[in-house]
């Protein structure tokens, strides 16, 4: 979801159930404006710069699944992990619609934290924050282990985070988002407030959902808790876990992270 920065917009998804209870219905026209397919292109880059050969892709936090579906369209196979029963849902709607001779496209339910597949993959990605909705160090520890164990040997670990740097030099600020379609219309004030010694901010989300037909209003309350990173701590974790650090950008750009960096983009190698 378009979330809050300093005069800038990031984008956050959660692994969460409770979180996304009712915000996924409204999910995908909160985020039509969202440049997946953008996105989806420089995942794909990246899986060709760093692991050439690499077809096999392991979606961690897959959500509605419109990144896997894109990637699927350019010949990976792909297979996307979700734990909101109600964007999963979502998801395996596509899996109608991918083109034949085009990658293949399945989604299956699954925590991040435990989930474990009969099954290897030449990588591995977590997008939209994922990662930093893992706040507890044992959480975070085990995302990264997941990854492992579903990585043939010489596959690459891809995930973005809220980076530390940016965030604590320009701080989060109130931001309300305006969305609608033909039948309804969002408005959302998101509301942060920032952990220092716990490297989190909670995002405190209000949300109006207008009927346009009936003129009915329904009222939505929730928190995201959003955990942001260092460097060096990635580069502990990535130790710790059997991985090899190959590099780190900024999200989409691909310039030097950095303080102004919101979105860092991190890939890992299997040692």
């Amino acid at each position: 979801m378009a979330e809050i920065k300093n005069n800038r917009t990031t984008d956050t998804i959660p692994n969460s159930t409770a979180v996304f209870a009712d915000y996924a219905r409204y999910y995908d026209l909160l985020y039509r404006d969202k440049g997946y397919a953008a996105e989806a292109e420089y995942v794909a880059g990246l899986i060709r710069k760093f692991h050439p050969s690499a077809r096999s892709i392991l979606e961690l936090g897959s959500g509605t699944g419109i990144h896997a579906s894109l990637l699927a369209e350019k010949g990976f196979t792909v297979r996307g992990i979700e734990r909101s029963q109600e964007m999963l849902a979502r998801s395996m709607a596509l899996t109608e619609k991918t083109t034949p001779g085009h990658g293949q496209l399945t989604f299956s339910p699954g925590d991040i934290r435990d989930i474990r597949l009969n099954k290897t993959f030449d990588a591995v990605i977590a997008l939209f924050h994922v990662i930093s909705y893992q706040t507890t160090n044992e959480d975070v520890t085990a995302a990264f282990e997941t990854a492992r164990h579903h990585l043939k040997p010489g596959g690459i670990f891809i995930f973005d985070v809220w980076y530390g740097p940016a965030v604590l030099t320009e701080r989060p600020e109130v931001r309300i988002k305006r969305i609608a379609d033909d039948q309804t219309e969002i408005t959302r004030l998101a509301e942060p407030v920032l952990h220092p010694n716990e490297n989190k901010v909670d995002v405190h989300y209000h949300v109006f959902v207008r009927d346009l037909a009936t003129q009915a209003v329904a009222e939505l309350k929730e928190t995201h808790a959003m955990r942001y990173f260092f460097k060096p701590e990635i580069e502990r974790i990535t130790t710790q876990t059997g991985f090899q650090y190959l590099h780190a950008e900024e999200w989409l750009s691909g310039k030097a992270i950095g303080c102004d960096t919101w979105g860092a983009c991190f890939i890992l190698q299997v040692a």
